[in-house]
């Protein structure tokens, strides 16, 4: 007889589908959520409605969400071994963000730093969309009853949120959602801004040449590389106070896997030159293969489609079951 194998882990994430996906997005969730795919159940969502919260283009939103979800699947996403969804073709997700919108407090929404650096100075300009966002997050993750969420330092406070308000329901209402802990990144994927590394490189960033694109051509990632804020020092090496070459010697690091110690010995007497050229060429190198990937996926659009619809049907299940809990606990229907 062969022996049973054990259910695989669930892990939840998604990327909201504005701007354009860029480099840090790949070195920070989609490369690690390729290499751990056959270790854990991946659903992973283009998630669409958190995209509502601010001004949007509704007639490119559809286009953008296949976007989004054809750079999941060229950077390696398996639909075999992992669900791959648009947020929106689950309606339980806002009908579960309702029902524990009523369980949460304001005043832990209050709290909330992404609201504060993402509302207006007139806070009353902002929407409840963005200030509820949060609840929508837990709603994402405990529908799928994920264990595990694929977290960095700026997301920490809203998981805290998700378990903090899928405590208070399973105190109110019995066990009845599964409590997601974090699951941390390897260091050294905190990709920032090129033209101020003190920020985190972003798809929102109004400087163009701050953020490298996954689908940029070669020629723009070599421009933008060439014009990354540096120092007016000269040695090259890991000092996270030189925020600009700190950043450069990250990404080449995470690309190579190579030591600081080992890195710094290649570029010992080198230029600042030298350093953005090779990095540029070593970014180049690494999302080749995924926009050959990508082109691909966009000559034949049924493929992608096929994948989104499947995906969805799958979620869609898997959600019913926690939203069946969720009724009979509460008392509706």
């Amino acid at each position: 007889m062969h022996e049973q194998q054990e259910p695989r882990i669930r892990v939840l994430s998604g990327i909201q589908p504005s701007g354009s996906l860029h480099l840090g997005n790949y070195l920070g969730a989609l490369r690690n959520w390729v290499r751990e795919q056959h270790r854990y159940d991946g659903f992973f969502c283009v998630v669409d409605l958190h995209r509502l919260t601010v001004p949007h283009d509704p007639s490119t939103q559809r286009a953008k969400n296949r976007e989004v979800a054809g750079l999941y699947l060229a950077a390696g996403i398996d639909p075999a071994l992992s669900t791959v969804f648009i947020q929106s073709q689950v309606p339980a997700h806002s009908e579960l963000a309702w029902i524990l919108s009523c369980v949460t407090p304001m005043g832990w929404l209050g709290r909330m730093t992404q609201f504060k650096e993402k509302s207006t100075d007139r806070k009353d300009l902002s929407s409840a969309g963005l200030f509820t966002y949060p609840v929508l997050m837990a709603a994402d993750i405990v529908i799928y009853e994920a264990k595990l969420v694929p977290v960095g330092d700026d997301q920490k406070q809203h998981l805290e949120l998700c378990r903090d308000i899928a405590q208070s329901f399973n105190h109110r209402f019995g066990e009845v959602l599964t409590i997601p802990e974090p699951l941390i990144e390897k260091a050294g994927a905190r990709i920032m801004s090129l033209s101020d590394p003190t920020r985190k490189m972003s798809k929102s960033d109004e400087n163009a040449s701050a953020c490298i694109a996954l689908l940029d051509p070669p020629k723009v990632i070599e421009k933008k590389f060439s014009r990354a804020t540096t120092d007016s020092l000269t040695e090259i090496r890991f000092d996270k106070e030189r925020h600009g070459v700190h950043n450069l010697l990250s990404i080449y690091q995470v690309l190579t896997g190579e030591s600081e110690q080992a890195i710094e010995a290649h570029f010992e007497g080198k230029l600042y030159g030298h350093l953005k050229k090779e990095v540029a060429g070593r970014v180049i190198e690494a999302l080749e293969p995924l926009q050959a990937r990508y082109h691909a996926l966009q000559a034949d659009p049924g493929y992608i489609e096929g994948v989104l619809t499947e995906g969805a049907e799958r979620a869609r299940a898997v959600a019913e079951v926690t939203m069946k809990r969720v009724h009979d606990a509460v008392g509706l229907g």
